[in-house]
Formats: C-alpha cells, sequence, structure tokens
C-alpha cells in the first residue's frame, strides 16, 4: 500500500458513520488488481481522493475514484467510475455528467456500513478493472 494513503488511513481515528472498513475494503480490492496502483490527492476539509490508476490506461489516467468527504456528522465516500466503464443494475448510483474528469461518471454515496453495498461497489470496481487497455 502507498505510504501516504497507509498514512491517510492510520490518521482516521474518528468515524462515526462507521464507512473507514468499506475504505479498506476497497482499498484491498484495488491492490489485489495487478499493476493497479492508488494516489491519494487530499483536499483538507472538503475531501480526500484516492485515485485508481492502471499503467495500461492511456487515454484516460484512472479508471476508479474514491472521494473521502468531509462532512460536520463524519466522513462519508463517494466511489465513482466511468459511465461507460460500469453496469449498475440496481440503480445504486448517480449518473454524474461531466462528474469524472470531464467524463460522465457512476457515482456510490457509500453513507453507512452495508455490506451488500460494499460487494455490489466491489462487483463495479471489477468490471471497471476488466475494461482495462489502452483506449479505457
Amino acid at each position: 500500500m502507498d505510504q501516504a494513503v497507509a498514512a491517510f488511513l492510520s490518521a482516521w481515528t474518528h468515524d462515526p458513520k462507521g464507512v473507514r472498513p468499506g475504505l479498506v475494503r476497497f482499498i484491498q480490492a484495488v491492490s489485489g488488481l495487478a499493476g493497479a496502483g492508488i494516489e491519494l490527492v487530499s483536499r483538507p476539509g472538503v475531501t480526500h481522493s484516492l485515485r485508481v490508476a492502471h499503467p495500461s490506461r492511456v487515454q484516460r489516467p484512472l479508471f476508479a475514484l474514491a472521494d473521502v468527504v468531509e462532512d460536520p456528522d463524519g466522513r462519508w465516500l463517494s466511489i465513482c467510475f466511468y459511465a461507460n466503464a460500469v453496469t449498475d443494475p440496481e440503480e445504486r448510483g448517480n449518473l454524474v455528467p461531466g462528474g469524472l474528469l470531464g467524463e460522465d461518471g457512476y457515482c456510490f454515496d457509500y453513507e453507512e456500513p452495508d455490506q451488500a453495498f460494499i460487494d455490489y461497489i466491489g462487483a463495479r470496481l471489477t468490471e471497471a478493472a476488466s475494461k482495462m487497455g489502452p483506449g479505457g
């Protein structure tokens, strides 16, 4: 795991919404994808973005993005994928026009512990990873 990501997780000790374990599972899933890496981009007080990239992605630098959103009631997660890289058969995500580096994206807001939802997001990650290639 990237040192900055590990330091961020270590420093995250207050988790009133209980979403940190979901982020850890997401990071573990990314770690299981050969060649994939995570870059942490923090905007303190707003979000901490974990940008998931793969060296085979030429035209699109990312294939997933997990934002840890700062909120007075506790952090929550917004995990996004390019709209044409995933499906949403249960309609649990939000289509966000131009929401992922200027392209349409599906974002899944994880605001409370929900194992089934984290599994659903994991399936979207696997789906997006399966479409990795030069054009992405």
